[in-house]
């Protein structure tokens, strides 16, 4: 596991979980005790002995992983293409032929990033989405030198692992996941721009109508039930009136700009206090924890 940071933890949580050792590159050390109890806390949620935990190696530099007894190599640093494209080009040669070399880049295609490499035709993207451990999907995103056993494997250790594997045939900016979720949030935040709705109605109207929908069956699936035959008329009547604003929302911009960040900064839409940003998180992830509960019968 190279970076360690939220996504890095609970991504060597799900290994740790299903009886892998990982080892993990973090060149802060101050940081490995709080990384160390973040774990722990991820596999309490999957309901892994906290034990679990002693399977996990840290060291500070890639060097001093031994990559020859590794079996998988997933990369989790900050998203910023030069520092992953550096961290590839050193696996390119570290890590041993035939040992997969995947990304958790959540915008970044793996053809961009695994330039230049000799070994590119093993290296893909394998995206997880915050709080990795309990979101189940994980998107296997073939890039334009990726060999398709490499994807094969990729996705036959997550389905080992209990997650579920989405396959993306093609290397296209976002990915699957992101498209979907981006062309639904440019609506949202429209919807805010416009006057239409405040940020509250906006996630009551997700939350409580199509949201709840959409996770008993899939968008495709769930118009499939209710008569394409609707969805056609339907479309033809809104389509026209959707955005298609192809730059962000000047409500986002404009927060951004003032360092209105969200929880982190203490304001964005909302105001945030520690107390109450600790609240929103742990409700959020009960409700993953409630949801993923409901999910496993079909996994």
């Amino acid at each position: 596991m190279i970076g360690f940071g939220l996504m890095g933890c609970d991504i060597a949580a799900i290994f740790l979980a299903g009886g892998w050792r990982v080892t993990a590159v973090e060149p802060d050390r101050a940081s490995w005790p709080a990384r160390l109890d973040r774990v722990a806390a991820s596999l309490g949620q999957l309901g892994a002995a906290p034990g679990r935990v002693e399977a996990l190696d840290l060291v500070a530099r890639l060097e001093d992983v031994g990559f020859a007894g590794q079996d998988v190599v997933v990369e989790a640093v900050p998203e910023r293409l030069d520092l992953k494209r550096a961290v590839f080009a050193a696996l390119d040669t570290l890590v041993p032929p035939g040992v997969p070399i995947a990304s958790n880049a959540s915008g970044f295609r793996i053809t961009d990033i695994a330039e230049g490499c000799a070994t590119r035709a093993r290296m893909a993207n394998l995206h997880f989405f915050l709080p990795a451990h309990l979101v189940p999907g994980v998107e296997v995103v073939r890039g334009e030198y990726t060999d398709q056993a490499v994807c094969d494997r990729l996705a036959e250790i997550m389905e080992n692992l209990g997650r579920v594997a989405i396959r993306v045939a093609r290397d296209v900016p976002g990915f699957l996941a992101n498209r979907i979720q981006h062309a639904m949030v440019r609506e949202a935040f429209n919807a805010i721009d416009e006057g239409l709705a405040s940020p509250e109605d906006v996630d009551k109207a997700v939350r409580y109508t199509f949201g709840m929908r959409i996770m008993g069956a899939g968008p495709i699936l769930q118009k499939e039930l209710a008569g394409l035959e609707t969805q056609l008329a339907a479309a033809a009547t809104i389509y026209p009136s959707l955005t298609t604003r192809d730059t962000p929302s000047p409500t986002l911009a404009r927060l951004v700009a003032e360092g209105k960040l969200g929880a982190k900064t203490g304001e964005g839409f909302w105001h945030w206090t520690p107390e109450s940003t600790a609240a929103a998180k742990a409700k959020y992830e009960a409700m993953l924890l409630a949801a993923l509960a409901l999910l496993r019968a079909e996994m």
